[in-house]
C-alpha cells in the first residue's frame, strides 16, 4: 500500500467500465495520455499488465478482471468511509430528537423520512410533548427541536420554518346551542368560554389558542380538553385536521370565521443549534405544502358519531 495513489485506482475502475481511453479521460476530466500514464503507473506498481490494448480493442487481462472484482467492493467501502467521516465532520450523525404536539402528522413524518434518507448515520427519535408545555422540552434539552403551535415569542428560542396552515374550528358539545350552526364569527367566539392550556404555557400562547373573555377550565392535554367539552364545561379551539380526526359522539366541530389560521412551526434553542437541527429544518422546508381542503358544506366538520368517512388527514392541535 506504500505510495498507492487513489487516482490510479479511479482511473482503472473507469477504464474497466468504458474500455476506451478517450471516454475514460472525459469522465475523469483528464487527457487520454494522462489515462495511459496513470494506468502504466498502477501496472508498474503491481508488476503485471491489467489492460490489453490494440488498435481496435481495449480489454482486461485475466489479472485485470480479477483485480477489478476485488477492487470494486473495497473502493466502494473506502468511499463510504469518507462519506461517513464527512457527515461526522458536519455533525449529521448520532441522534436527533424531535418533539411534537398532539399527533405526528403526515408532513412531519415525510420530513423525518427525507432527513433519514439524506443522513442515514443519524437516528431520529420522535417525542410527544404536552399541549400545555410547548417549549419546556426544548429548554430542558429533552428534544433538539420541536414542532409546536405558533405564536412563538421566546427570546431564547429560534423559530424555523412554518410547518402548515389550517383553518380554525371550535369543538362544542352536541347539546350546545352552537352545535347546529354552519359557522361562528370570532366575535361570537370571544363571548364563549374556551378551554385553554394550563401553565407552563406562556400567557400570550394560551390567549392565542383560547381568545375568549369568559373564564373556562385549563388543561394539560388535548384529550382532557375534549372530555371537558363533552361535559359542557366549555368549548375548545382546534385546527380543521384535528377536528376531522377527533370526531366523537358527544362532540361536534364548527368552523370559525375571522380568526387567523392555525400554524405550526419548528423551534430550537439558540444555544442548541447543531448541523443536525439545521439539516432537519431543510428537510421540513423541502416537503411540499398540502393543498387545503375546501370548506365542508355540512353544518359541522364531523357528524355526530365519528370523523368523516374516508378522511385521511392526520391531526394536530
Amino acid at each position: 500500500m506504500r505510495g498507492l495513489e487513489i487516482r490510479e485506482l479511479e482511473c482503472f475502475l473507469v477504464l474497466a467500465q468504458e474500455l476506451h481511453f478517450g471516454r475514460a479521460g472525459e469522465r475523469l476530466y483528464v487527457s487520454q495520455s494522462r489515462v495511459s500514464q496513470l494506468l502504466a503507473s498502477l501496472e508498474q506498481r503491481i508488476g503485471a499488465r491489467l489492460v490489453s490494448r490494440t488498435s481496435r480493442r481495449v480489454h482486461l487481462t485475466p489479472l485485470g478482471t480479477r483485480f477489478l472484482c476485488e477492487l470494486t467492493p473495497a473502493y466502494e467501502e473506502l468511499a463510504s468511509v469518507v462519506d461517513r467521516a464527512r457527515s461526522a465532520a458536519r455533525g449529521v450523525e448520532g441522534t436527533l430528537r424531535i418533539g411534537f404536539q398532539g399527533t405526528a402528522d403526515a408532513r412531519l413524518m415525510t420530513a423525518i423520512t427525507t432527513f433519514q434518507e439524506r443522513h442515514p448515520a443519524c437516528v431520529t427519535e420522535i417525542v410527544e410533548i404536552p399541549f400545555a408545555d410547548p417549549f419546556g422540552a426544548v429548554r430542558a434539552g429533552d428534544v433538539d427541536a420541536a414542532i409546536v403551535l405558533l405564536p412563538v415569542e421566546e427570546p431564547d428560542l429560534v423559530l424555523g420554518p412554518a410547518f402548515s396552515q389550517e383553518r380554525q374550528t371550535v369543538a362544542v358539545s352536541v347539546r350546545h346551542p352552537f352545535a347546529s350552526r354552519a359557522s361562528l364569527t370570532s366575535a361570537e367566539l370571544a363571548q364563549t368560554p374556551l378551554i385553554s392550556a394550563t401553565s407552563p404555557a406562556p400567557p400570550y400562547w394560551r390567549t392565542a389558542h383560547a381568545p375568549s373573555q369568559l373564564p373556562a377550565p385549563a388543561v394539560r392535554t388535548l384529550q382532557e380538553g375534549l372530555t371537558l367539552v363533552a361535559a359542557e364545561r366549555g368549548a375548545m379551539l382546534l385546527c380543521r385536521p384535528t377536528a376531522e380526526y377527533h370526531g366523537r359522539r358527544d362532540v361536534t366541530f364548527v368552523p370559525v370565521e375571522g380568526l387567523p389560521d392555525s400554524v405550526l412551526g419548528m423551534v430550537w434553542h439558540r444555544e442548541g443549534e447543531t448541523e443536525r437541527v439545521r439539516e432537519f429544518a431543510r428537510a421540513v422546508e423541502s416537503v411540499p405544502v398540502p393543498v387545503p381542503l375546501p370548506p365542508s358544506p355540512s353544518p359541522s366538520l364531523s357528524p355526530v358519531g365519528g370523523p368523516r368517512s374516508g378522511s385521511s388527514r392526520t391531526p394536530r392541535p
